[in-house]
């Protein structure tokens, strides 16, 4: 079941916009942290279990987000 979706996304508008979406349909779902670049997830996955779930914009603020899986292996699905 999934119960913590991280979002990276660089969009604030969007990033908001995901959050209520996703807490409509499933108010109990934790948002762990919203994302704006590979670094700054790269960064997260380093220090952080995986989530349940990633929601990923390609095009994030320093570079593709396709950058963070030369440098960490993610374990849980990813909705881009």
């Amino acid at each position: 079941m999934i119960e913590k979706i991280l979002i990276i996304e660089d969009e604030k508008l969007n990033a908001d916009r995901l959050k209520r979406l996703i807490k409509a349909v499933r108010p109990q779902v934790e948002i762990l942290s919203t994302l704006e670049s590979v670094a700054e997830s790269v960064n997260w996955f380093n220090t952080n279990p995986n989530p349940d779930m990633v929601i990923m914009d390609i095009k994030l603020s320093d570079g593709l987000s396709f950058e963070i899986f030369e440098k960490i292996k993610i374990d849980c699905p990813i909705i881009f």
